[in-house]
């Protein structure tokens, strides 16, 4: 017979995790909170309530345009990412090439290499062979480091895939390109969705490769938050903040809407 757990443990359990919850959650409500202030210096509690910043930073050309550019580069990234990583995935899945797990580790090995050794290293090639930085090489940068997320979550979808369901397509005499089209891909769709998800919002938010990589025409959104608090900090940075996390708020609420969080999960 499975024993209860104490009521010590359940309440301590409950307080360690809304612990957590206000740690992640409380610096998100003061920098909404900070953008809302009607005075001309980033501070909290805000003096007064007013939606001035907000109309400053719609208005501004310099946040508009970095906004277009951190768009452009991580709709491209993703698009990029999710080829790359959905082949990889499938490729690893099925254990078609050799040395699957060394692959395997080099796909994934982005999410432990420091980013700022990646900036530098793919500061110098760029410098060498493609000269000097550039958006190119910024898109190519950020896709490196989001390929392990589409590779991830595909490969974590394939894994509870049915199997039979293409051995059946095959039987019936569809060709392998039928067959991944029709079956593997429909398969692998949540992961695909999924890891495009992450990709769009690590390459938007993302500032250290883009710090080595930016040419003096190219400013992304992070970048010019970053450059307005070191040296002009307003609640304009706040208001902007605020925006991004408003997107990243929008689209869970479209893969909620549309596929739903624990489909695309699992």
């Amino acid at each position: 017979m499975v024993k209860r757990f104490p009521a010590s443990a359940l309440i301590g359990g409950g307080f360690i995790l809304l612990l957590i919850l206000v740690f992640m959650l409380l610096p998100l409500a003061i920098v909404a909170a900070a953008s809302v202030t009607a005075g001309s210096f980033l501070t909290f509690p805000p003096q007064g309530f007013s939606l001035r910043w907000y109309g400053e930073v719609l208005a501004s050309t310099a946040y508009l345009g970095a906004a277009r550019t951190s768009l452009i580069l991580a709709t491209a990234v993703t698009a990029s990412s999710v080829v790359i990583g959905t082949a990889a995935a499938i490729a690893l899945h099925r254990r078609v090439l050799p040395g699957t797990s060394v692959l395997a580790a080099l796909f994934l090995s982005p999410l432990v290499l420091p980013t700022i050794i990646f900036g530098i290293g793919l500061l110098i090639v760029a410098s060498i062979y493609f000269g000097g930085p550039s958006l190119v090489a910024l898109w190519v940068g950020h896709t490196v480091i989001t390929v392990p997320y589409i590779v991830r979550t595909v490969a974590a979808v394939l894994s509870d895939a049915d199997p039979q369901i293409e051995e059946a397509a095959r039987t019936m005499g569809a060709r392998p390109l039928q067959r991944l089209w029709f079956v593997v891909l429909p398969q692998a769709r949540a992961g695909i969705i999924a890891g495009g998800f992450f990709a769009f919002n690590v390459s938007f938010d993302e500032a250290v490769v883009a710090l080595f990589l930016r040419s003096p025409g190219v400013e992304t959104l992070p970048m010019r938050i970053y450059g307005q608090l070191e040296f002009s900090p307003t609640p304009a940075v706040a208001a902007v903040s605020t925006l991004m996390i408003l997107l990243t708020i929008v689209l869970i609420v479209a893969i909620e809407r549309f596929l739903g969080l624990r489909r695309v999960a699992g």
